[in-house]
């Protein structure tokens, strides 16, 4: 059986709404992440860094998605990722509340 998990957050229907980073407090430690909303559902994802060199080739010529923000493009070329931390939560499941700084 073939594996469609790459069409999971494919959609005819689906807009970027926005995108940005954000440090996630998780228990005793803080998580650099990406977030990506969508019209019907946040995605967080970890920001990863490569270590790797390169070995001299140029990494500016690696191709970008251009609806991107120009940071996460950057970033990209730079060697970094982002991996998905956990399950899209749909919107109309999503609370946001306003929590003021300590």
């Amino acid at each position: 059986k073939e594996n469609n998990s790459e069409n999971i957050l494919r959609s005819a229907n689906r807009l970027l709404l926005h995108e940005g980073r954000l440090m996630l407090a998780e228990s005793t430690r803080l998580l650099d992440v990406y977030l990506f909303l969508f019209n019907d559902f946040l995605l967080i994802t970890k920001i990863k860094c490569n270590k790797k060199k390169y070995g001299g080739s140029d990494i500016s010529i690696i191709p970008v998605c251009p609806s991107l923000t120009p940071e996460l493009q950057s970033f990209i070329r730079e060697g970094g990722f982002c991996t998905v931390l956990d399950q899209p939560i749909p919107l109309d499941r999503l609370i946001l509340k306003n929590v003021k700084p300590i």
